[in-house]
């Protein structure tokens, strides 16, 4: 076994299947001699591992290929790696003690498109934006390195380097610790369910790939099969890079649905563990979040329970009934969600399918979180997300069909729900650009091959085709990226101020901050479109309708998206598409 990336003196690979495994470095070839006389796989070769080393690996005299355990590749997923060494770093974070996923909001924003540059250091420019905003985890899309110079970051194929277009490796030890220092911390997603098309040399080395078990995305990781203990390892030896070595405060583990894996102890769980221990060691919280549309609360069950332990997960079910109460899209998987039932659902049991007939899979799904077992604040939810908005045919983000009163509706369901709210960026000031599917593939057949795939892809949809751009179109990159000079405009820096307001009252009040499922409870009237959400001594008030409401709520008015809406003489009138947020007189509290 190696030493861990950070400490690593010599050049060792993996490669069980080899005769032959020749380092060439520094334009030397040098013969690997294999351990323990076969039997691991492992091969090395006595020579130092210097910094700045271009080197590769060649296989029964093919190569030479990448390192599968690269940190660094400066010229291409196809070129020759370098060597990095992680731990010659000068940290400035000693007195980051992190925070855990309760009471936090996070922000998602992928480096390409969240500035001009769309590099980490211009990224890290922007940091003391989202703590002024009120953000807790900045969540970056995959930054792994991929074939091409954009793409969202999950076709990626080198799971332990850092993009080069972003900056590498330094930059993202500097965009970490900079976000420590801004008082943010730093939720990296990584893709353990598949790799990309373009540069996946692995299966060159040894069993990574488990032939003929596909998913959406190709051959299945080999969790489970012959070989599978070194990869389950080089998925655990990565997720601790990110978070011993990077200093990553959590992990977003992408679509692990898709982790085909049969052993009695899941990788879900080994990676619990790792991050538990890390933990431990170190004393700061360290936090998993799955991406799951299984409704499986096991995921967020601790292990003593027979969980995975996991801190949290995405919750699609919030997303889906916002969207459509908002829109009143009903095709494909948001047809179960046509009702205020629905929302008032899902903000009560977190999930709305938990057992119930889904009309988009034809079958019955998920099932109840028990509340003993599970928080709220272990469900991350948004309006808008990468997928949602980056899935649709034109990329639209609800800011280009919906009114300013219902975006701000969007925002306070969000941010005073029971749960974990995420941004998706530029969702805080209503951003006009879209956000679309972008690729840059070199290769002619795969660039074709995908524009073409997108296309069929939203014709079974039904969508017109006319509406999809072409993802290997710079155009489709370069009008993704956000317009930062929107913020100071109009209703753009209103819905800002909105959000800021909004995160500030959830740090204020114990009641958005916190709070079980037993603290809430949703009153909703379908016929006249409003929604109240009861939290504690805290009711949040929302008009879905085109007319003013008036219920029989009273207290202090904490806040309002329409300045005239008004509370008194026990009554408190929303205005149209509007929210308000009230906090009950301790009398009424008393008699209740």
């Amino acid at each position: 076994m190696p030493e861990t990336s950070s400490t690593r003196k010599g050049f060792e690979v993996w490669a069980p299947f080899a005769e032959s495994v020749t380092l060439l470095a520094a334009g030397q070839h040098h013969e690997m001699r294999s351990l323990d006389d076969g039997v691991t796989g492992w091969w090395t070769a006595d020579v130092a591992r210097e910094g700045g080393t271009d080197y590769g690996y060649l296989v029964d005299g093919k190569g030479p290929f990448p390192d599968p355990r690269s940190q660094r590749q400066p010229n291409s997923v196809h070129g020759l790696s370098r060597t990095f060494d992680a731990s010659s770093y000068a940290w400035n974070d000693a007195e980051w003690a992190g925070r855990g996923l309760g009471g936090a909001v996070i922000y998602e924003l992928h480096l390409g498109t969240f500035t001009p540059a769309g590099t980490l250091d211009a990224a890290a420019e922007k940091l003391d934006y989202l703590a002024e905003l009120g953000i807790d985890f900045v969540e970056l899309l995959p930054v792994n390195a991929f074939n091409g110079d954009h793409n969202w970051g999950y076709d990626g194929v080198l799971w332990f380097a850092v993009h080069e277009a972003y900056g590498g490796p330094e930059a993202y030890q500097r965009f970490v610790d900079a976000a420590h220092g801004a008082g943010l911390g730093v939720i990296q997603d990584v893709v353990y369910n598949h790799l990309g098309p373009s540069g996946n040399y692995l299966p060159k080395f040894g069993p990574y790939l488990k032939s003929g078990e596909g998913n959406s995305w190709g051959d299945s990781v080999n969790l489970d099969g012959p070989g599978s203990d070194e990869v389950r390892q080089y998925i655990l030896d990565n997720a601790a890079m990110w978070l011993n070595d990077l200093h990553v405060d959590g992990l977003r583990l992408d679509a692990v649905h898709a982790l085909r894996d049969e052993r009695a102890v899941h990788i879900l769980e080994d990676l619990a563990g790792l991050a538990d221990g890390i933990e431990a060691e170190t004393g700061i919280p360290k936090t998993l979040i799955a991406e799951s549309d299984l409704n499986n609360p096991r995921l967020i069950y601790r292990r003593d329970t027979n969980g995975y332990g996991l801190e949290g997960q995405w919750s699609d079910d919030f997303h889906h009934a916002v969207h459509v109460n908002l829109t009143g899209e009903t095709a494909g998987y948001y047809a179960d969600f046509d009702s205020l039932a629905a929302l008032a659902k899902v903000l009560e049991h977190g999930y709305f399918h938990d057992g119930s007939y889904s009309s988009f899979r034809g079958r019955h799904h998920g099932r109840p979180i028990r509340t003993g077992l599970a928080h709220p604040a272990a469900l991350v939810v948004c309006s808008q997300n990468h997928d949602q908005i980056g899935n649709r045919a034109a990329g639209d983000r609800l800011s280009a069909s919906l009114s300013y009163g219902r975006l701000a509706l969007a925002a306070v369901l969000t941010m005073t729900s029971p749960f974990t709210p995420m941004l998706f960026m530029g969702e805080e000031f209503g951003a006009s650009t879209p956000w679309q599917f972008f690729t840059s593939h070199p290769e002619e057949w795969l660039a074709e091959a995908t524009a073409n795939g997108r296309l069929k892809e939203f014709e079974r949809m039904g969508w017109d085709p006319a509406l999809v751009p072409n993802p290997q179109d710079p155009e489709t990159f370069t009008r993704s990226k956000l317009k930062w000079e929107e913020v100071h405009d109009g209703d753009h820096a209103r819905l800002l101020e909105l959000y800021r307001a909004l995160a500030n009252l959830r740090r204020s009040t114990p009641e958005l901050a916190g709070g079980g499922f037993t603290d809430t409870h949703v009153d909703f009237s379908e016929e006249d479109h409003w929604l109240v959400l009861s939290r504690g001594a805290v009711r949040v008030a929302c008009n879905f309708g085109d007319r003013a409401v008036t219920k029989a709520i009273d207290g202090e008015l904490l806040l309002a998206t329409d300045p005239s809406a008004d509370v008194g003489n026990g009554t408190l009138t929303i205005p149209a598409e509007s929210a308000a947020v009230v906090r009950l007189p301790a009398r009424e509290l008393v008699a209740g």
